[in-house]
């Protein structure tokens, strides 16, 4: 109990715009710790406040606080922010801004705030005009038009239409929305059910080939995308926070000037945008929603998914913890609440290494750490979760472990350090780029074709795509289709000659079926892994998870089919996609 009550009187908690507005009233200088409810207050900071509380405070000049950004409207714009964020209030005015849980830079910061505040006490200088950090541009024009209560309920639903998603287009479409200042705040991948067609497209249904574009839309892939405004980028804003090399030296009223042009501009709608980029003709648009329920028939519970963004990064253990402390690493991970989605063995390549840790390469002992980094295998890994890049940096901790054992002791660097190595052995991605890149190096992509039979109902598509998507899959391609005698041999041609080929004919022959190509590491042997044994009832006792199991009734309608090798699966791909070209396919 004593440790607890030492927490709480160590940051006051602030949790709504009344007592932030209190707390403003603060005299000397108040560090303010602005966290998501999602995942609380950085707790590894909270070692190095009790020590500068210790050191600093007998002239009680220097306070800490917790600030719930989700609570206080003032601290709207930090709000989905997956980094820590650092204020340092003086006597009221906010001064200064860090990002990030950067020990070294937070401590000098507050012992140079504490000394000029004892200083300007004892007379010993003039109180600096400080530059107030603007948090929200009130003198916007469009700031009175809205309010945030109101932006925030106002959505566009883009559908990027299947030709565009086969022809890869949905990156760069995402890439130019977010760039224009939107916020995607859900997705999803997935062919539109007829109802989902109708309600969409409503406008159009008397249209004479209404029910030939029904078809077309149900039996190929679409990516949703529901869109907020979001908030336009304030010059002053960026121009004005602390980062790990310099602060800004720009004069109030040049950061001022500069922001002029950008608040004179009226905000464009995501259509005119889209129309403007030259890409509208791959979307379809409908804005101004402010009733989630028209959304709700295209993503499902909207209103709890919304905002939710997951977030892979690539994690490595390096050689000498992935050989001593693996289980304590991989149980920590899941604690976190982290879903590993895959892994793997790797033994670097002395480039390799290098490139991972091009940061000490002016460090005296780099050449160890790179003999050290190759001189066995270590575990790579693809960490998910809602934020999970910035939650798996903050947790890590810093780049080496005297740092760490100095002001974050509770980071896993410093938890899991290695005598005689002083770096921490545990990696993660700097940014999503970076991330996507080095997955795809560790885990390069590889292809397989999925059949979904006939005999499984609409609701069991569904989710079998949903357990498809949740174990890491990209559904890259899909066409659904009666698969003919002439058709299937496109798929079965290894068993065409087979007594049973003809019962197998059959069933196929019952209705549609729903092909699709698989895109993932290790995608061949993981996806028949997925499906099961052939026989659903030997799949019940063996792998009572698997898709077969749940969804087959017999061995002919065991509701999946896959390639056994990568060389059937891409000769089948090229069969049923004939315009389908793999991007980076892993042969091997």
């Amino acid at each position: 109990m004593a440790s607890k009550k030492r927490e709480i009187q160590l940051q006051a908690v602030i949790n709504n715009q009344s007592l932030w507005d209190e707390m403003m009233q603060n005299k000397g200088l108040t560090v303010i710790d602005v966290y998501q409810a999602w995942c609380g207050p950085c707790k590894a900071m909270q070692t190095l406040f009790r020590k500068l509380k210790n050191e600093l405070n007998e002239d009680e000049l220097l306070h800490f606080a917790v600030a719930e950004a989700d609570s206080i409207v003032t601290l709207q714009p930090f709000r989905d922010k997956c980094e820590p964020v650092f204020l340092f209030s003086v006597n009221g005015t906010i001064v200064a801004k860090i990002q990030g849980a950067n020990a070294p830079l937070v401590n000098q910061k507050i012992i140079t705030l504490v000394n000029e505040e004892r200083k300007i006490a004892a007379g010993e200088m003039v109180r600096p005009q400080y530059h107030e950090i603007a948090f929200v541009d009130s003198d916007s024009e469009d700031a009175g038009e809205l309010s945030y209560e109101s932006v925030d309920q106002i959505y566009t639903v883009v559908i990027i239409k299947p030709d565009a998603v086969t022809a890869r287009k949905v990156r760069e479409i995402k890439e130019k929305i977010i760039k224009a200042g939107f916020v995607i705040e859900a997705e999803d991948k997935k062919p539109l059910t007829e109802e989902q067609v109708k309600h969409f497209y409503s406008q159009t249904v008397d249209q004479p080939d209404f029910e030939d574009f029904v078809s077309f839309m149900t039996r190929n892939l679409s990516y949703i995308l529901v869109v907020s405004q979001g908030k336009e980028k304030q010059p002053s804003w960026d121009e004005s926070e602390v980062n790990s090399e310099t602060e800004s030296k720009e004069s109030w009223d040049e950061q001022q000037e500069m922001a002029k042009p950008s608040r004179m501009k009226k905000r464009k709608s995501l259509q005119q945008y889209l129309e403007i980029q030259q890409i509208s003709q791959f979307c379809d648009v409908e804005e101004n929603i402010t009733n989630t329920k028209f959304i709700d028939v295209l993503i499902p519970d909207f209103k709890n998914v919304r905002g939710i963004k997951f977030e892979k990064t690539l994690a490595l253990l390096r050689p000498a913890l992935f050989n001593e402390r693996t289980e304590d690493v991989l149980n920590k991970i899941q604690d976190e609440g982290f879903k590993i989605l895959l892994q793997r063995q790797i033994v670097l390549s002395e480039e390799e290494a290098k490139t991972l840790c091009k940061e000490y390469e002016n460090k005296d002992y780099f050449g160890n750490v790179i003999e050290n980094m190759t001189s066995g295998p270590s575990l790579a890994l693809v960490l998910v979760k809602e934020n999970g890049l910035g939650y798996w940096k903050q947790l890590i901790g810093p780049s080496n472990v005297e740092e760490a054992k100095e002001y974050l002791p509770e980071s896993l660097c410093a938890q899991f350090a290695m005598e005689g190595l002083p770096i921490n052995q545990l990696y993660g991605s700097d940014s999503l780029e970076a991330a996507e890149r080095e997955i795809r190096y560790f885990f390069p992509p590889q292809h397989t074709v999925a059949l979904i039979k006939p005999h499984v109902t609409q609701e069991q598509r569904e989710e079998i795509m949903n357990i498809i998507k949740e174990t890491g899959f990209d559904i890259t391609q899909m066409k659904e289709i009666l698969l003919t005698e002439e058709e299937a041999e496109k798929i079965y041609f290894k068993i065409k000659r087979k007594a049973f080929y003809k019962d197998v004919l059959d069933v196929l022959a019952e209705g549609t079926s729903l092909v699709m190509i698989l895109t993932k590491w290790n995608a061949v042997l993981d996806w028949r892994r997925l499906m099961g044994p052939t026989d659903p009832e030997e799949a019940r006792l063996l792998s009572p998870d698997s898709i077969r199991a749940q969804f087959g009734t017999n061995i002919l309608k065991n509701a999946v089919h896959g390639a056994s090798n990568i060389e059937e699966a891409m000769q089948t791909i090229s069969r049923m996609f004939e315009d389908f070209v793999p991007e980076n396919l892993e042969e091997n």
